[in-house]
């Protein structure tokens, strides 16, 4: 991943230059991920913050490596924030549920042969 300088905000010349998207794509891209919201100075220059810059970063990932439209990079970004959500137990009883499932899936298989 992309080592971002130690600094909390950062100008859209420096987040175009960080994740080689030209600048106008990022001001496309704010339109349509809701996540990404920079704050604005007095003077209307875009502020990002850390945080907009990583998602940025995985938003360019999603579209350009992973080919993803728009809409299902949308998609996924959302899957993902629920993913984090989830408290430790909760994440354990999924995963025990997902062993449930896949040990009864493999007693299914035995059985057919």
């Amino acid at each position: 991943m992309t080592e971002l300088p130690d600094k909390q905000f950062f100008k859209i010349g420096e987040v175009s230059r960080i994740t080689g998207v030209r600048p106008h794509v990022l001001r496309y891209w704010e339109s349509e991920f809701s996540a990404i919201r920079p704050q604005k100075t007095k003077t209307n220059q875009r502020l990002y913050r850390r945080r907009d810059v990583e998602l940025l970063l995985q938003i360019k990932q999603l579209l350009y490596e992973e080919k993803f439209t728009i809409a299902g990079a949308n998609r996924r970004l959302r899957e993902l924030s629920r993913a984090r959500e989830l408290d430790p137990e909760q994440l354990v009883h999924v995963i025990q549920e997902l062993r449930d499932e896949l040990e009864q899936l493999a007693e299914l298989a035995e059985a057919d042969d």
